[in-house]
């Protein structure tokens, strides 16, 4: 199966759709699958005195309540179609989060096909019943999750009628950045052998590398975050990859995709020529004369590979010599 790689865009747009649609641009230009958003009304997700997480204290308007910068960020109706029609010009799937029921069915309405339940919603049962409701593909992310929380999660979108072969569960962690102490690679295995649930992982460290290696353990989707520029205003722009590192990401993935292979150990088709180079075969180590035994003292393995196997060695020792044999001469019987 392709791993499929979602940049995601997020909030990166800062409520601006020319910088939504440059955003589509540089995911289009990485080679990712999808551009993802993130679809909400500030007054169904959060309440007016909700106090903001540490990292959106660091990198939004300081004195501004969560609410306010949700509020802000909200994408209108007339965006959200704007940003469907640019990315099909552009060849990239949309995607967006809904945060909250209205906004689910909102991008059901709108023919999204892929719905995410994002780390904050997996404790949220009527959501999540939404969600499963739709069955379609869904993504569930872990971030602040423990096994049992996931578990309860799944059957709550299966009991609705989304079975589990349409579901990939995303291990994350909700910390922006994400410390690598802190990433856990191996619960993302772990996962998918407690619940026979396809994996993925949605990464908020800096840099490539980890989710690279999550392609290596068997994610078979892929989330991150990017922006244009990690300078810019607004909460997640530093947690996010720039569009020189999102295309080297998605360019590493698919490396490693074709590194990973069948499993099946055999002579690849571009090492064979150099078999009979870097393999050794039976050569007489010094001259021998024709009806001399083969022993010890007369033979030894030596390159090129072209003739008879050192590990026959025990079945040529004893034999005598059919003919002459000059020294480094490929023996034969």
């Amino acid at each position: 199966m392709t791993v499929l790689v979602i940049a995601e865009a997020g909030v990166n747009h800062n409520g601006d759709l020319g910088l939504a649609k440059a955003l589509v641009d540089a995911a289009a230009d990485a080679g990712a699958d999808f551009v993802k958003f993130q679809t909400f009304k500030a007054d169904s997700l959060v309440t007016r005195g909700a106090p903001k997480a540490d990292y959106q204290v660091k990198n939004a308007e300081k004195e501004e309540s969560q609410y306010q910068m949700i509020k802000r960020l909200e994408l209108s109706e007339s965006m959200h179609e704007d940003l469907i029609a640019y990315c099909e010009k552009k060849g990239v799937g949309f995607l967006s989060t809904g945060f909250d029921t209205s906004s689910v069915d909102y991008l059901h309405g709108l023919g999204v096909s892929i719905f995410k339940v994002p780390s904050g919603e997996i404790t949220n049962l009527p959501y999540l019943r939404c969600i499963g409701s739709l069955k379609s593909r869904v993504l569930i992310s872990t971030g602040m999750s423990c096994l049992g929380e996931i578990e309860q999660a799944l059957n709550a979108v299966e009991a609705e009628g989304t079975p589990r072969d349409k579901i990939t569960v995303l291990h994350c962690t909700t910390e922006y950045p994400t410390p690598m102490e802190d990433v856990n690679l191996r619960a993302m295995v772990n996962i998918g052998k407690a619940f026979g649930v396809s994996v993925g992982y949605s990464d908020h460290t800096p840099g490539i590398e980890v989710p690279i290696a999550a392609v290596a353990l068997g994610a078979t989707v892929i989330e991150k975050h990017f922006t244009l520029d990690r300078t810019l205003p607004g909460p997640d722009h530093r947690a996010s990859l720039e569009p020189d590192e999102l295309k080297a990401m998605v360019q590493g993935i698919r490396n490693i995709e074709k590194a990973l292979g069948d499993g099946i150990k055999r002579p690849s088709p571009s090492e064979l020529k150099n078999k009979p180079i870097a393999r050794k075969s039976l050569v007489a180590a010094r001259p021998i004369k024709a009806g001399e035994a083969f022993s010890e003292g007369n033979l030894m393995a030596k390159r090129p590979g072209t003739g008879i196997s050192p590990m026959q060695w025990d079945e040529v020792i004893g034999r005598t010599a059919p003919r002459d044999f000059s020294e480094d001469e490929l023996i034969e019987l």
